[in-house]
């Protein structure tokens, strides 16, 4: 009872620093124009959560895991967008493929005797190597909070259905006030639409996170399939698509295809999980993780 009652406070007290840090990076998001301070001010809360509670750092999992975990980590992602465009392309929600995307790509890469297709593998490698190292920092200091800490805290008080759920629709939550706000996802579908599908596919894929952490005991997974993701979804299969004038209510992050796609991965996951975490989770969470 006593250690469900210093999780219970340490979470509180994570709670509160990521509300306090999260003005901040708010701020900073006007001041930069990039989203960057937001996601690293999780990473703050969560050094200050350490901090104040006593709690070590090297207990959010920095430990490295083995090279086929993080590699499923940086595919799987991708086969879930490639699926869920395949759909979205068959079935009419837009057309493949964009060639004024394609004919930016040749100005920006100076690549103007290429063909389209080459130009569009070249733009595939460059977003899923140069792109993707660029953007590890601002990934990890999300990561650090959602998977680092907030998922082995919640195993110490639940089952890992409960511990996957939660996790991923608290990482929804706090992109809320960009929706409600205007600042991230589109202006043709309705808000509350966007509100809830954009956190079903947070929540699905906090879901597969939650498992990565859980069975490698690391953060590295989650770093790399966050960073994959976005990459993949915002600047491959998004801006090769033709919208049609019902696009935004089925792709992107904010449309129907990837948030069903994702979920239907999720209970494979969530099933999975069940069955390898279920067994003494609270009893043994201490030693489970970052140890």
């Amino acid at each position: 009872m006593e250690k469900q009652k210093e999780s219970i406070l340490t979470l509180t007290t994570f709670l509160i620093m990521l509300v306090a840090f999260y003005f901040v990076g708010y701020w900073l998001i006007y001041r930069m124009g990039q989203a960057t301070p937001l996601m690293l001010s999780v990473g703050a809360a969560t050094l200050m959560t350490c901090f104040l509670r006593k709690r070590r750092v090297s207990e959010l999992g920095w430990q490295w895991c083995s090279w086929n975990d993080l590699r499923v980590s940086y595919l799987l992602p991708f086969v879930i967008a490639l699926v869920s465009y395949l759909l979205i392309w068959l079935l009419g929600f837009g057309d493949f493929y964009n060639d004024q995307f394609i004919a930016s790509r040749k100005d920006t890469y100076n690549l103007a005797n290429w063909n389209d297709l080459s130009v569009f593998i070249f733009h595939i490698g460059l977003v899923g190597i140069i792109s993707f190292i660029v953007s590890l920092p601002s990934i990890l200091g999300e990561e650090l909070g959602w998977r680092g800490f907030l998922v082995p805290e919640l195993a110490k008080l639940m089952s890992f259905k409960g511990v996957a759920i939660t996790s991923g629709f608290v990482w929804a939550l706090f992109h809320w006030p960009l929706i409600i706000l205007g600042l991230y996802g589109n202006d043709v579908t309705p808000l509350l639409y966007q509100l809830g599908v954009f956190s079903l596919f947070i929540t699905a894929t906090g879901v597969i996170l939650a498992y990565f952490r859980m069975k490698t005991r690391s953060v590295w997974p989650a770093v790399v399939y966050h960073a994959s993701s976005n990459l993949f979804i915002q600047k491959v299969f998004t801006p090769v698509t033709i919208a049609t004038d019902n696009s935004a209510w089925y792709i992107d992050e904010f449309g129907a295809v990837m948030a069903v796609v994702a979920s239907c991965v999720a209970v494979y996951f969530l099933r999975k999980g069940s069955a390898e975490f279920e067994v003494s989770l609270n009893q043994s969470a201490e030693s489970n993780y970052g140890k």
